[in-house]
C-alpha cells in the first residue's frame, strides 16, 4: 500500500462540505491519469479540507510517476494514492472479451467495495463508469454512495444527424437503456458525469431520478513560441510551401490509418505536392507490420511528403504539433465516444477532417470545427483532403465557436464540475 499525505482548508466561496472520498481507478493507460492529476491539482489549489483516497492498480503507481508527485508537492497532508494489491491486480481479467469485461465488472466492484469499507470513505468516483455498470446494474451492495465518469454511451446515436443503426447497433443500443437503467437504479448510485453533452436528456428519459451532469473532457493548455515553432518546422523537415496535416496519437486501424494513406495515394499528382502528411506518434509491432509497406509504398508512389515520428509526445510537448499544422485528421473508424483530438484542434484554431459518425460528427458539426466525413471510405477522404488543399481551410471551421468550444474543456471546469456535485 502506498500512502501519500498533504493538509488543508475549505475554500469558502465553494459551498463543498468537508468529505472523505475515493476515487478508484484500476487502469493505467489513455485519460485516466491526466483525469487524476486534474483532480489532485484542483484539490490542492482550493484546500478542501476531508481527504481524497485514490486507489489504483499497483501498474498505475510505477508508470505515473509524474501523478503521484503532484499529490506529494502539495502543502496539505490529506491526499492519498493507495495501491491494491499485486495479487489482486494479476487476478483481474484482461478486457478483451465481453464475457471477461462481465466477469472483470463484478471484480472490481468488489475491490471498490473493500477498499471503501477499509478507508471509511462515504463516497466514491468511479473514473470509468462503464468498467462497473454490469455490476451495479445487478444490485451489489456497497458500503457508500459511488458516482462515475461515463465514457461510451451510444444508445442516443440514432438521434444524430445522417446517422444509419444496424441491427446489430439497435440490439446493443436496447442492452445499453437496460443495463444502464438498472445500474442507476442501484440505491447507492449517486451522480452520473457524462461526457458527452448530448446524452444527458436521453438518460433522463430513461430514469428520470437520476443526476446526471454534462461533463467537459478536460485538455491542458500550453503557450509556445514562434521561434519553438520555427524550430520544430526546421527538425522535422517540412518543406515550404506544403499544407501540413497532422495525425497525431497512437496509429492503428481503428484511427483510421489505413483509409487515410489509401487517400493519400488516390490524390492526383497537383494536389499531393502541395500537402505534408504528419504523423505522430507510437505504432504497435502488429499494426507496423501493415503500415510500413504502406509507408514506403506511398513516399515512392506520390509527391506527398510523408513524415513519420514514432515515439510518445508528453502532454506539455503536444500544442506545437497542432500549431504548426494546417488541418488536423481524426478519420476514425466508427469510434464511440469523444477524442482530446477534437479539443486540441480547436485550441489551436486549426481546422479538423474526421469521421461523421457518433459524438465526434455531431460535435464537429455543432461547433463547426470542420468537415466530417465517412471515413471508412477512402475515396471521401481524399474528396476531404482535396477540398482543404484546393480551398482556404478558414472557411470550413467558426474560430469563435472553436475557441468557445476549446475554454469549455478545461481542466479547472472539469474538476470544478465534479467536486461541486459529490
Amino acid at each position: 500500500m502506498l500512502n501519500i499525505s498533504t493538509t488543508s482548508k475549505l475554500q469558502e466561496q465553494l459551498t463543498i462540505a468537508s468529505k472523505e472520498l475515493m476515487l478508484f481507478e484500476l487502469s493505467w493507460s489513455g485519460h485516466q491519469a491526466g483525469y487524476i492529476l486534474h483532480l489532485i491539482q484542483y484539490w490542492c489549489n482550493h484546500n478542501f479540507s476531508g481527504s481524497l483516497n485514490i486507489v489504483v492498480a499497483p501498474e498505475f503507481v510505477q508508470q505515473h510517476v509524474d501523478v503521484v508527485e503532484a499529490a506529494l508537492k502539495c502543502d496539505q497532508q490529506n491526499i492519498r494514492f493507495i495501491s491494491i494489491t499485486l495479487e489482486e491486480s494479476q487476478a483481474l481479467l484482461p478486457e478483451s472479451s465481453f464475457k471477461n469485461r462481465s466477469i472483470r465488472s463484478f471484480q472490481s466492484l468488489k475491490l471498490l467495495g473493500k477498499y471503501a469499507a477499509e478507508l471509511g470513505v462515504k463516497d466514491c468516483l468511479v473514473n470509468y463508469f462503464d468498467s462497473l455498470q454490469l455490476a451495479l446494474a445487478m444490485g451489489l451492495k456497497l458500503p457508500c454512495a459511488v458516482s462515475g465518469i461515463y465514457f461510451r454511451p451510444t444508445f442516443h446515436y440514432n438521434h444524430f444527424a445522417h446517422h444509419s443503426s444496424s441491427l446489430k447497433d439497435q440490439i446493443q443500443q436496447w442492452r445499453e437503456r437496460i443495463v444502464l437503467s438498472r445500474a442507476l437504479s442501484h440505491p447507492q448510485f449517486k451522480v452520473l458525469f457524462c461526457l458527452d453533452p448530448f446524452v444527458v436528456s436521453h438518460i433522463r428519459k430513461i430514469h428520470g431520478g437520476a443526476q446526471a451532469v454534462h461533463l467537459p473532457d478536460p485538455v491542458m493548455s500550453y503557450v509556445t513560441s514562434e521561434e519553438h515553432l520555427h524550430h520544430l518546422r526546421q527538425k522535422l523537415g517540412i518543406e515550404p510551401d506544403r499544407q501540413v496535416f497532422l495525425l497525431f496519437g497512437r496509429l492503428e486501424g481503428r484511427k483510421g490509418i489505413h483509409q487515410l494513406l489509401q487517400a493519400v495515394s488516390d490524390l492526383p499528382d497537383n494536389l499531393s505536392k502541395k500537402l505534408c502528411l504528419l504523423l505522430i506518434g507510437r505504432i504497435d509491432a502488429n499494426d507496423k507490420l501493415l503500415i510500413a509497406p504502406k509507408l514506403a509504398d506511398l513516399s515512392q508512389t506520390s509527391s506527398a511528403q510523408i513524415i513519420s515520428v514514432e515515439e510518445f509526445v508528453p502532454d506539455h510537448q503536444i500544442p506545437p504539433y497542432f500549431e504548426l499544422s494546417d488541418v488536423v485528421l481524426a478519420p476514425y473508424q466508427r469510434h464511440v465516444g469523444m477524442s482530446a483530438i477534437l479539443i486540441r484542434a480547436a485550441a489551436a484554431q486549426k481546422p479538423v477532417l474526421t469521421s461523421n459518425y457518433g459524438l465526434m460528427g455531431e460535435v464537429t458539426r455543432q461547433h463547426q470545427l470542420g468537415l466530417a466525413i465517412d471515413a471508412t471510405n477512402p475515396q471521401e477522404i481524399s474528396q476531404g483532403l482535396a477540398r482543404f488543399l484546393l480551398e482556404s481551410p478558414d472557411k470550413f471551421y467558426d474560430r469563435a465557436k472553436m475557441q468557445m468550444f476549446a475554454a469549455e474543456n478545461s481542466p479547472e471546469r472539469f474538476a470544478a464540475v465534479i467536486f461541486q456535485n459529490l
